[in-house]
């Protein structure tokens, strides 16, 4: 019999089976699709040969988490490809800004706002590793790595915070003289699926927009389900067990187990719990926000994307929206529950370092256009109308789309209320207090069972941290193991 179970098998399900198998325990993880990976999986989607990710699709998360930094995905056959150019935001009239990985190439392409790109991100990028494992905390307690906080310079967090008041507040257009460095910090906010100039929106952009010039923006070569196929197989060669194609209906199911984590979206414990969860609990957990949504629209091409500005093709990620005010008009008529005229839209071609995408000479492209939670609406035109603004004769080149609006996007993924794909609104009372106002935010009231979900801080992003610290708190608590789950991650067989 198992002593921990796992429901879900997404990054973060993943991580907790991994360190609670490798502290010794047998551990089974339940997942209901019949593929494991969750926002993490990769299928042929348009056409045979072309391999879409069908969430998850750049990872700058996977190369600077503390749990994939431990892990060491490349000692596990991983190889994480990553583009010169981590991300591009094209504008009008064929000009882009492109967020190369080298932080002076792409403050020499900003113009008169090179210096002003360069004075805002150089801090951060000489710490990120210690700023990294800050964010990645629980925000309860200091690092698990104590010598970050030993490392960390005490002058860099005054500098998060003002950089973080200036770029949520009027005050964030100061900084630059010029159209294409505002927009390129914008796209990055638009991450949050929330208005860009908000407290969460700034904090996305300033940790993304450091990654993109400290480790990149780079994809898995096969795709995103290389990694959690990798977890999957560390996870079976210290004794775990998966079970695909088990929906979870009651939480009673496994009534015999010591613990139980799970990779759930707060509505779904609501489901399996039933009448179990006391009820100031399940109150608490009613109020929980689920945000913007995302429609994911795949095309499989004929060719790469005609980019009408150069460096654009060099890049793996693009932001399609035009100005920082086009951005900031999208996301607020989502965020009121409105489609926009001109819709945000993200998007991946992983061809440009990874030729396992697709056949010889033809190219796999995937995109999210931002909309409001629970649309019907198919999105196709719309963002191929904006993929043509910036690449013209993109149409031509289209051999077949596939699209998952967000209505549907829960038959991928349950976590996915809605469509929203970060698991929750990213508003700052939840970016901190995710599920709950607790200071145990994994821990529930029933015995035994721990949140381990992008429910939970330190939020959404394939980093595995969520699941790293529920197996903590649960290795802790329910088994009395208090090894530092970073060094069972790090110990090799």
């Amino acid at each position: 019999m198992a002593d921990a179970v796992v429901v879900g098998s997404g990054p973060n399900g993943l991580a907790a089976a991994v360190i609670l198998a490798r502290a010794g325990l047998g551990v089974e993880v339940y997942e209901a699709a019949d593929s494991i990976g969750g926002g993490c999986r990769t299928a042929e989607v348009t056409l045979p040969g072309f391999r879409h990710d069908l969430c998850a699709g750049a990872h700058p998360m996977a190369v600077a988490s503390p749990f994939f930094q431990a892990f060491d995905l490349k000692a596990h056959g991983v190889e994480m490809l990553t583009p010169q150019v981590s991300y591009a935001h094209p504008l009008d009239g064929g000009r882009a800004g492109l967020a190369w990985r080298d932080l002076e190439q792409a403050a020499d392409g900003l113009g008169r706002d090179g210096g002003a790109w360069r004075r805002l991100f150089d801090p951060l990028l000489r710490k990120w590793e210690d700023l990294v494992a800050l964010i990645m905390s629980d925000m309860r307690h200091p690092p698990l790595d104590p010598t970050a906080m030993l490392r960390l310079d005490p002058g860099i967090e005054l500098r998060v915070a003002r950089r973080m008041v200036e770029q949520s507040t009027p005050l964030w257009d100061l900084r630059f003289r010029e159209d294409i460095a505002p927009a390129l910090l914008t796209g990055v906010a638009a991450h949050a699926i929330r208005p860009p100039r908000s407290i969460p929106g700034a904090g996305v952009s300033l940790l993304l927009g450091t990654l993109a010039h400290a480790r990149g923006w780079p994809v898995p070569r096969g795709g995103s389900q290389a990694i959690v196929d990798a977890m999957a197989d560390d996870l079976r060669r210290h004794g775990g067990r998966i079970i695909t194609g088990h929906r979870v209906d009651s939480i009673d199911e496994f009534d015999s187990v010591r613990t139980v984590l799970l990779d759930l979206a707060p509505a779904e414990l609501q489901r399996i719990a039933a009448n179990r969860l006391p009820s100031r609990y399940a109150k608490a957990l009613s109020r929980f926000q689920y945000g913007g949504a995302a429609c994911k629209v795949d095309f499989a091409l004929s060719g790469p994307v005609p980019w009408q500005a150069r460096g654009c093709e060099r890049a793996g990620t693009l932001h399609l929206i035009g100005s920082r005010a086009e951005a900031v008009a999208a996301e607020k008529a989502v965020a009121a529950g409105d489609h926009a005229d001109n819709p945000f839209v993200l998007a991946i071609q992983p061809g440009v370092v990874d030729d396992t995408r697709a056949p010889a000479g033809q190219h796999t492209f995937y995109t999210y256009a931002h909309v409001p939670n629970g649309s019907t609406r198919d999105m196709t035109e719309a963002v191929t109308a904006q993929v043509e603004r910036f690449a013209p004769g993109f149409r031509d080149l289209i051999l077949a789309t596939n699209v998952r609006t967000a209505a549907t996007m829960p038959a991928h993924n349950a976590n996915y209320i809605g469509g929203d794909i970060s698991a929750g609104a990213m508003t700052l009372r939840q970016s901190i207090f995710r599920p709950v106002p607790r200071w145990n935010p994994y821990r529930t009231p029933l015995p035994g069972v721990y949140f381990c979900s992008s429910a939970t801080p330190p939020g959404p992003g394939v980093h595995g941290m969520n699941g790293l610290h529920a197996a903590h708190h649960a290795l802790h608590r329910e088994f009395g193991i208090s090894t530092d789950p970073l060094d069972l991650l790090s110990a090799r067989p």
